[in-house]
């Protein structure tokens, strides 16, 4: 598999720490100290598929093909507007592509466990070009009156278009039954038969010291596999793009493998938390500002509800 284009797209509105206050009792100072948060992007009269559709235009034309071109489309999402049909299949309508479509929902690391899917449809001669897209607004998912969780998120879109190629040298995946410590409900309507109160409307519940121990064990773990898969040492590796959940979690990670700072990109102080979109968003930032070159080992791993954890190796 080989990535042929990437895209992103983020709301029109930036909401910094300070603007926060209003909400609740917080600070620039108690969010960015925290979390490196200094401000995120949330939609407000957008609608998630049109963000998503205008990061798959972006990689469509990075790669240098039409819609006609694809022959499928795997859309990563948590939350959206619509429980059916599907956001892939919306997607789809808007950028006037013609191919089936389809949505996983892996949480935070959906988009590694997205491109899993699209590397096994390429292998198995399936397709030939997947536009793999990320979407998500986790800016709707949380309680605004509880600052603890209100702070870390923002709401974007990521995409690329793999086809054919040996850019992806391997791939790990791993859940981990652990429930309780990250989740949220949903609300489904009760009938005549239920025997039990039906869900009530819920916001994101996290267990943060949880959530912080599981991601950085998982995460290594995963790195550490993915060299030995490989056959490759850490000096061999230019780039790690790690799901932008916390700065402490990812500073966590660089100081246990003893590894270079630089090489842990962020942009997590400008865009906050975008759930399983913060991998692919970095991606094309980086890709676009030419900090990617020929031949560079870039790692992405990604960690979320469930607990689950993608990581894939490529060469660029």
């Amino acid at each position: 598999m080989k990535i042929l284009g990437t895209g992103s797209a983020l709301p029109k509105i930036t909401l910094t720490n300070d603007m926060l206050t209003q909400y609740f009792d917080t600070s620039d100072a108690w969010i960015s100290s925290r979390t490196g948060i200094k401000q995120r992007q949330v939609m407000s009269d957008e609608h998630l598929e049109d963000l998503a559709a205008k990061a798959c235009q972006q990689a469509l034309e990075n790669a240098g093909l039409k819609a006609s071109d694809l022959d499928f489309i795997i859309c990563s999402n948590v939350l959206d507007e619509f429980i059916s049909p599907n956001l892939a299949c919306r997607v789809q309508g808007l950028i006037n592509a013609d191919c089936p479509c389809i949505h996983v929902n892996g949480a935070c690391a959906g988009f590694i466990f997205a491109l899993s899917m699209a590397e096994a449809y390429l292998n198995s001669h399936m397709a030939k070009h997947i536009l793999v897209v990320a979407a998500e607004m986790p800016s709707r998912m949380v309680d605004w009156t509880e600052r603890g969780t209100a702070v870390l998120f923002g709401d974007g879109a990521g995409a690329v278009v793999v086809g054919e190629g040996s850019q992806l040298k391997a791939m790990r995946l791993s859940t981990k039954s652990a429930i309780d410590c990250l989740y949220q409900k949903q609300y489904i309507n009760s009938t005549p038969f239920d025997t039990q109160e039906a869900n009530k409307i819920s916001s994101l519940q996290m267990d943060g010291r949880e959530v912080f121990k599981l991601a950085v064990s998982a995460s290594m773990k995963d790195i550490k596999e993915l060299l030995a898969d490989c056959q490759l040492k850490q000096e061999d590796i230019k780039h790690y793009l790690l799901h932008q959940a916390n700065t402490r979690i990812l500073d966590s990670i660089c100081l246990h493998l003893k590894e270079d700072k630089s090489k842990f990109h962020q942009n997590i102080q400008r865009t906050g938390n975008t759930s399983s979109a913060s991998i692919p968003i970095l991606l094309d930032e980086l890709h676009r500002e030419g900090k990617l070159q020929q031949g560079d080992y870039l790692i992405l791993s990604a960690f979320g509800a469930g607990f689950s954890t993608g990581s894939c190796l490529l060469q660029w």
